[in-house]
């Protein structure tokens, strides 16, 4: 049988290579963790120009929906001969 200390001998270079490479890998992380985190943190506090012109886009295509629908309640009351006052029937009738 081989005798225990020798395999542990020769097991040696392999195991602290791991500990090596473990210990390595958890310092960078550790010394990139506040990079990480305060990356993060900006990211989630500013705004990119894609997201800035998708939420434009998004408040114009609201705003065009509800012109249209004010249009169209317009177009219908003075059909109906119940204009308000600030309807211009003149305008909005086809």
């Amino acid at each position: 049988m081989i005798d225990s200390r020798l395999l542990a001998l020769a097991l040696a270079p392999f195991l602290t290579g791991c500990v090596v490479g473990t210990v390595a890998r958890t310092a960078v992380d550790v010394v990139t963790l506040p990079v990480k985190v305060v990356s993060a943190g900006v990211d989630a506090a500013t705004t990119s120009q894609a997201e800035a012109d998708q939420k434009r886009g998004r408040e114009v295509r609201k705003a065009e929906e509800e012109r249209g629908r004010q249009l169209r309640l317009a177009e219908d009351r003075c059909r109906k001969g119940r204009p308000l006052p600030t309807d211009n029937c003149g305008a909005v009738q086809r």
